[in-house]
């Protein structure tokens, strides 16, 4: 089986055929879905979908697109939301440079309470890093020095040195589609050079279809090809890198019942 460890089943891309795209991931074998939150004051959303859906997870945050939208909500309503069963984990937050919709200091102060929450709770965060290699690093580490918590680097498109300095803090790394892009050399090279137990595969879907794909709408279904493209990087079986990414996500995210796996 696979996982599709993030995407946006709420985008208006889906509202047409959610149901269709749910029962074509599952025909691909992708079992397990986690629909991203990205604004905390839309999670209901989010929430309706999850619990429409039984292999369908979500979770709760804001994205640093919207970190200028919601800077008043605390860690306590992370907290209070993330306490649904469906919720497994917190995010999508972090640091985005490339595109700037909100203010940098914004971003990081949203950043720190949404890892105040994942350390808190013990649900995994998931981070986004766009062009912020550098500010990304420096509160990974500071926040680590207050205490552990668990965390993903998403949607990895960063340089090398952001990644090993995540392996080195306990994080785990997810490549998408951008993996399989012909001009993603260095990407690759990156990925075969991080450890298995770390890796994890998602699609970001709608955005960042895999080739064949390219420049259509995503969905879960076509983790596959990515999923095929890190086991060409480490040399194994897809089915081989399909059990390994599986086992790292349960591991990542423990509120996900070990019994969905069939």
């Amino acid at each position: 089986m696979l996982v599709d460890s993030h995407c946006h089943l709420d985008f208006p891309d889906f509202d047409e055929e959610r149901d269709e795209i749910v029962a074509r991931a599952d025909d691909a074998g992708v079992k397990i879905m986690v629909t991203i939150s990205t604004r905390i004051r839309q999670f209901d959303r989010i929430r309706a979908i999850a619990e429409r859906y039984d292999n369908v997870y979500c979770s709760v945050g804001t994205h640093p697109h919207n970190a200028g939208e919601e800077p008043d909500i605390d860690v306590e309503e992370i907290i209070r939301l993330a306490a649904h069963p469906k919720v497994v984990a917190i995010g999508e937050a972090g640091l985005d440079y490339f595109y700037d919709k909100s203010p940098r200091d914004l971003q990081a102060a949203g950043f720190r309470r949404h890892i105040a929450a994942a350390r808190e709770t013990g649900l995994p965060l998931v981070i986004h890093s766009r062009d912020a290699d550098a500010d990304m690093a420096a509160i990974l580490e500071d926040e680590m020095g207050k205490g552990a918590f668990p965390a993903i680097l998403h949607c990895f498109s960063s340089g090398r040195d952001l990644a090993l300095k995540g392996i080195e803090l306990g994080l785990h790394v997810s490549f998408s589609g951008i993996l399989t892009f012909k001009k993603s050399t260095e990407l690759r090279e990156i990925a075969s050079e991080l450890p298995r137990d770390r890796l994890l595969v998602e699609t970001d879907a709608p955005y960042l279809a895999p080739q064949p794909w390219r420049g259509k709408r995503n969905e879960p279904a076509y983790v596959a090809h990515t999923n095929q493209v890190l086991a060409d990087c480490h040399g194994v079986s897809a089915e081989e890198m399909a059990s390994r990414t599986t086992a790292n996500f349960f591991r990542l995210f423990p509120k996900v019942p070990l019994q969905e796996v069939e």
